[in-house]
């Protein structure tokens, strides 16, 4: 057997396993991201809710603002 072609093999699989080592670390990398991106999407959801809160509280408040004045001005 020719040693020239066990050496050309090892040099792949190596190029293998360093590619892999490489993907792996960047998936890694990816999906922290991913996790970051997911709970700062989470935190903006929960202020739109709470904003979504307060303006249902606000609208509330002025209807029955507009109702009081709206008595206010019916002549009697």
């Amino acid at each position: 057997m020719n040693l020239g072609k066990f050496g050309e093999l090892e040099e792949k699989i190596k190029g293998v396993i360093e590619e892999y080592a490489l993907l792996k670390k960047r998936n890694q990398e990816i999906e922290a991201l991913l996790k970051n991106k997911e709970l700062e999407l989470g935190e903006a959801n929960n202020k739109i809710r709470g904003l979504n809160e307060e303006r249902e509280t606000i609208r509330t408040k002025v209807d029955l603002l507009l109702e009081l004045l709206q008595d206010m001005n019916t002549p009697r």
